[in-house]
């Protein structure tokens, strides 16, 4: 593809998805309220004509076919009324259009993996079909919605284009009540001459003839381009004219012209006020509040946002080079240090804006577990509802996209079976008869929490111990193991509570994955369960990973730095403060509790004199279900620190499980090994 190309398919997967997962939280909000209201038919029909439109402008067909099957689906419902439909053919709409929005769903993802496209889609076209025929009494398959006169308000049929070879045309209409519309249309003319466009327009004489606005209000207002990229570039152009209401792009295919043309050989895309719109393509009662407060937005790729962090870190690193270097440590430059505190503030200010163009809403994964409890919620007959709270938590996008299927497989595990079987169940045992699944996120410090909660059976802890003993995954004797250690061997590989193997689980991969996915981007997860009240799964994640404040250690000659997140306190004890536990292994006591001691030089050899536990330091931290005490040196003070991977060959020797998550380039250019706090507590086997 050339580049106009890529542009317009990254406009379309955009839209689409956008449209697609819009569209899934209004059925889902419908079925709940068992109707679609007039409103929700007109915005599904809307969404429908546009996907339609742009998959045939794209040439993806099966989408294109798929949409406007739906499309006259609902063109019948919305022109019968809601009310004409049994409770049963209601039912069987939602599941249709449900199972619908899947297809074009996987289609979509079928793009974005490169894949080719479905050539039979008669299955789910037949189902529509069909369909349709039963609620409309008719023998024969209807045709297509825009013959009868079926476009939106606002939007022309491809029969009005003007008489022109222009193989794309842009017909905008201004808004309602805005006058001098011939005016406006030569505002938008000299606008795309002076970027240099070569283009048509219709009507031809709107300077002179203010009889055009007539036609303009009636007919729309057409530019006519040749070629794609021109297409794009005007597009752009259209978006910034505050005034337009609306807009549609054609592809111009009428051959010859005066012969009616179907949907298909003339598909439309229009931007409805639902999706991720242009600005100016608002309902009219907003769309003077919305010109006020006009937001110019911008679709980047990840992987320049990628490119663009990674170049900010370098900055940091260099930045950090030229302040700390030793050629000028002890010379008094007053006017050099006053520039090195201003290049502070400013690389700091770059780097928060950088970090900032990454996070993101985890609203988008929240409101897809609508749809996970809705099918399981008719597989299995169980009534249960699900509440979100703090969607608006925003969180790195890379971290997102990573965290999207623990989330998923933690909310179907609560269904499948942690909420009881029956309502008869949960009413014997005092509980409201439908069950709930609560997902929450909130930001503390520098880390996301988001947990899973749910108000089941819970689970048992002398189940999971007895399982754990027939699996042969026991490493201590049962009664030495804490409630908090049995739940955390639900994450053991292969470990499952399920005694049959359901569609949803039992099959002994689950959790494990799930643990590993969430450790692989520096987060942890924790579990706590009661048994007759329910489980909840709790997720600390990074709000990013590239940039972190972190604390510089010294043990011995070796440089080290620990998140500050992880770090609770820094203590110095004397010698009679040191206890033992009935192990003998080191422990102290801080605020009534008592927290075992890891020696950093012991655990990785490390020659240094400082062995005495008065003349060093302890470091109190946290990391998941873990808190102990680091014993170092010294502790050199506090800074960001750019989080660089470990070279791949290194995974040969497990590095990660002895507590090493990642490296940082320090000011004077030598490296300082970042530790990964969980994973040393499990390499000091304490």
């Amino acid at each position: 593809m050339d580049n106009g190309m890529d542009n317009m398919l990254d406009m379309y997967l955009f839209e689409t998805n956008s449209l697609l997962e819009q569209l899934d939280n209004l059925l889902i909000e419908s079925e709940k309220n068992e109707e679609f209201t007039t409103d929700d038919v007109n915005e599904i029909f809307r969404t429908m004509h546009t996907i339609k439109g742009s998959s045939a402008m794209m040439e993806f067909s099966s989408l294109m076919t798929i949409a406007h099957r739906i499309e006259d689906l609902f063109f019948f419902v919305r022109e019968n009324g809601i009310e004409s439909l049994s409770s049963n053919d209601k039912s069987e709409l939602f599941n249709l259009t449900f199972k619908s929005t899947d297809v074009l769903r996987g289609e979509v993802e079928k793009l974005e993996n490169n894949e080719p496209l479905t050539t039979n889609i008669d299955n789910i076209t037949s189902e529509i079909n069909t369909f349709l025929n039963k609620i409309s009494g008719k023998g024969e398959e209807p045709g297509p919605a825009a013959d009868s006169g079926s476009a939106p308000a606002g939007t022309a049929s491809v029969a009005g284009l003007p008489n022109s070879k222009c193989p794309y045309f842009i017909q905008m209409f201004f808004e309602e009540g805005s006058g001098m519309e011939n005016l406006r249309a030569f505002m938008l003319v000299n606008a795309l001459k002076d970027i240099g466009l070569d283009f048509e327009f219709y009507p031809e004489d709107v300077e002179t003839n203010s009889a055009t606005s007539e036609s303009i209000i009636e007919k729309g207002f057409f530019v006519g381009l040749n070629s794609e990229e021109d297409m794009v570039t005007a597009v752009a152009a259209v978006k910034d004219q505050g005034s337009i209401h609306t807009y549609e792009v054609i592809h111009n295919e009428q051959k010859p012209k005066e012969e009616p043309a179907k949907t298909e050989d003339a598909p439309q895309v229009q931007q409805p006020a639902a999706s991720p719109a242009p600005a100016g393509s608002a309902p009219k009662e907003n769309a003077n509040a919305q010109h006020a407060n006009k937001q110019s937005l911008i679709s980047v790729n990840l992987s320049k946002l990628d490119a663009l962090n990674a170049l900010v870190g370098e900055i940091v690193i260099t930045e950090s080079m030229v302040t700390s270097s030793p050629e000028i440590q002890g010379l008094k430059l007053d006017s050099f240090l006053k520039s090195t505190r201003q290049l502070r503030k400013l690389t700091d200010d770059l780097q928060d804006i950088s970090m900032s163009l990454r996070m993101v809403s985890i609203s988008g994964t929240f409101q897809k577990m609508n749809r996970i409890v809705r099918d399981m919620k008719k597989a299995l007959n169980k009534d249960v509802r699900l509440t979100i709270i703090g969607e608006d938590t925003e969180i790195d996008k890379a971290i997102v996209d990573s965290i999207g299927d623990p989330i998923m497989h933690i909310v179907r595990n609560s269904m499948d079976h942690g909420i009881e079987i029956t309502k008869e169940e949960r009413i014997a045992a005092g509980k409201d008869p439908q069950g709930e699944i609560i997902l929450s996120a909130s930001h503390t410090g520098s880390e996301v929490v988001i947990t899973i909660q749910d108000d089941g059976q819970g689970m048992d802890p002398e189940k999971i111990l007895a399982k754990a003993r027939r699996n042969g995954l026991l490493t201590k004797p049962e009664s030495e193991y804490s409630k908090k250690e049995i739940l955390g061997m639900l994450m053991l590989p292969g470990f499952s509570t399920n005694e049959e193997v359901t569609e949803f689980s039992g099959r002994g991969v689950g959790m494990d994955v799930v643990k590993k996915n969430v450790e692989s981007v520096g987060g942890t997860i924790s579990i706590t369960s009661e048994v007759g009240q329910g489980s909840c799964t709790t997720l600390k994640i990074p709000l990013t990973m590239a940039i972190v404040d972190g604390m510089e250690l010294r043990v011995g000659k070796s440089i080290f730095t620990i998140p500050i997140s992880n770090i609770r306190q820094s203590i110095k004890i004397a010698k009679e403060n040191l206890l033992y536990d009935a192990k003998g292994n080191e422990i102290v006591k801080i605020m009534d509790e008592f927290y075992p001691i890891v020696r950093v030089y012991e655990l990785y050899n490390i020659d240094t004199d400082i062995t005495q536990i008065e003349d060093g330091i302890l470091i109190w931290v946290e990391a998941g279900e873990h808190s102990y005490c680091m014993f170092v040196d010294e502790l050199l003070g506090e800074r960001q620190i750019v989080v660089k991977p470990l070279p791949a060959y290194l995974n040969n020797f497990d590095i990660k499980n002895s507590g090493i998550s990642g490296c940082t380039i320090l000011g004077d250019g030598n490296i300082s090994i970042i530790l990964d706090v969980l994973n040393m507590y499990t390499a000091a086997n304490i």
